[in-house]
């Protein structure tokens, strides 16, 4: 663990966010700039898995982006493929747990098949829990949850009174999962594009302008230093906690 991190943050959530303009600076093709984000996406998880960080969530593909023109898309597909293909025998060396959330229904059978392998791979390890979120949206997760509670309700085997928060979170996609104590967006941009809305609720913002090519450990380092300074208070005062 990195000496220097007293008050790690638990989870941290990630928007990767600034691959294309990252590549349109320099009057490259879009893949190269994705290329260049996966290099971006190592170093973030092994400096969270030496940091004592005990979860990372990337925010790998959006529902909202297959609305991009096919080529993108499959050129995005294909390096998720060859990621996973390249980096699992590597995370499960350094003890690292992968989960991967979003709509899996979208997905290819042959990713289907790389995401399972990868899980089934690492479901035993205690390090770092990686989480991808792929094909994933927000609301999205919400209202899956909510179909399934209500189906549960009409079927007799729940009772709607017993629906809190509590058992609410446990049939979203991150259910089991603590809610991410930090968010990190790149590039500048200032919104949370639809990634984790419930699960932000009480999370800190840090938005870097780096674009997340360029993302290194101590713009890493930087963002953990800044949450370190705030004061989460949960909605209370300093007076009332």
């Amino acid at each position: 663990m990195d000496e220097g991190f007293k008050d790690t943050p638990k989870h941290v959530a990630i928007v990767m966010d600034g691959n294309g303009r990252w590549a349109k600076a320099r009057s490259l093709p879009r893949l190269e700039g994705h290329r260049k984000g996966v290099e971006a996406a190592r170093r973030a998880v092994t400096f969270a898995s030496d940091s004592g960080i005990g979860f990372l969530t990337l925010f790998s593909f959006s529902s909202e982006n297959w609305n991009r023109s096919p080529r993108e898309i499959n050129d995005l597909m294909g390096l998720l493929s060859w990621y996973l293909r390249s980096e699992t025998a590597e995370l499960h060396k350094n003890n690292v747990r992968l989960k991967v959330i979003g709509d899996r229904g979208r997905l290819t059978n042959d990713i289907i098949d790389l995401i399972e392998h990868a899980e089934n791979t690492m479901e035993e390890n205690s390090g770092l829990t990686l989480i991808l979120a792929l094909s994933y949206g927000g609301r999205q997760d919400i209202v899956s949850a909510a179909r399934v509670l209500a189906r549960q309700v009409a079927d007799g085997a729940l009772a709607n009174d017993a629906i809190d928060e509590a058992l609410f979170a446990k049939y979203l996609t991150t259910g089991g999962i603590p809610d991410p104590d930090l968010l990190i967006r790149t590039s500048g941009e200032q919104r949370i594009s639809n990634f984790l809305i419930w699960q932000l609720a009480y999370t800190e913002f840090v938005f870097s302008d780096v674009l997340w090519p360029d993302f290194q450990v101590k713009h890493f380092r930087e963002a953990i230093d800044e949450y370190r300074r705030r004061d989460r208070r949960y909605g209370a005062t300093i007076d009332s906690r």
